[in-house]
């Protein structure tokens, strides 16, 4: 069986938004987990910077909030805190919520390049961030909460076996199947994850509606629930055991109930 996770609305300046959703999340019996974003800002499509929520702080604040769901990071980039740093920030949200917490870690992309400079964090080489995200492996693995490594598989396979638990963002399901066999060659127990957009509706017209009007990605999920769901399958067939969807108006509450209808369509 699949879990089927939702993320946090953190571009936002009211916290009250997402921990509303982490609570809807929380009363239903088919969301498996809530997860936030590690951003300082986004850029909005029109150039302006978009708030952010810190994520510890906001994952704190979910874990005093609910109490079935799991929480976590999705990713909490390497090179934005000191192994040691993250390490203490993961055991105590460990405390605080138990073995509801997933550490996802990650190494950071381009998209990350300006958030770093802004605040003075650099950003180094693709070996250098590397290098980073394996330092902050060993140190969160060390605490003893469930750990997750987000990248492509070629760039974070090895930290992703150190880690138990590879997440892939985005991509097609060929493609996450044949990362998914690469990794696995060498190293058979590591369990998979995936993560996308997704634009959700009643029907597929209405989502595709919706999508326009959102002006969504063309890499999103676009659909019905049992639409989406049907695609998610090749994903699960690929060898996912928990796939992460991010609405891309994730502020707005009716997206709970769709999600939940996505994990009760996939069974």
């Amino acid at each position: 069986m699949v879990d089927v996770a939702i993320t946090l609305p953190n571009f936002v300046r009211d916290p009250a938004v997402a921990l509303d959703i982490a609570r809807r999340a929380d009363a239903t019996e088919s969301i498996a987990a809530v997860f936030g974003y590690d951003h300082l800002f986004r850029v909005a499509r029109d150039g302006t910077r978009r708030p952010a929520i810190e994520c510890f702080a906001l994952l704190s604040a979910v874990a005093a909030s609910t109490h079935r769901v799991r929480l976590g990071a999705l990713v909490a980039r390497a090179s934005m805190r000191p192994p040691a740093v993250l390490a203490a920030n993961v055991a105590t949200l460990g405390r605080i919520a138990g073995s509801r917490v997933v550490a996802g870690l990650g190494a950071g992309d381009g998209e990350s390049r300006a958030e770093n400079e802004a605040f003075g964090l650099g950003f180094g080489s693709v070996h250098e961030r590397l290098d980073e995200l394996a330092s902050a492996v060993g140190a969160v693995v060390a605490t003893g909460v469930e750990t997750w490594v987000g990248g492509s598989a070629a760039l974070v396979g090895a930290c992703a076996a150190r880690a138990g638990v590879w997440n892939r963002w985005g991509g097609d399901a060929e493609r996450f199947a044949s990362e998914v066999r690469a990794l696995r060659s060498s190293s058979p127990g590591l369990r998979v994850t995936w993560g996308g957009l997704v634009v959700l509706a009643v029907d597929d017209e209405s989502a595709a509606a919706r999508a326009r009007r959102l002006g969504a990605p063309a890499s999103a999920l676009v659909g019905s629930p049992r639409a989406v769901a049907d695609r998610l399958r090749a994903y699960v067939h690929a060898g996912a055991d928990t796939v992460v969807l991010a609405p891309v108006d994730s502020s707005v509450p009716d997206n709970v109930a769709l999600v939940g209808a996505v994990a009760d369509a996939l069974g």
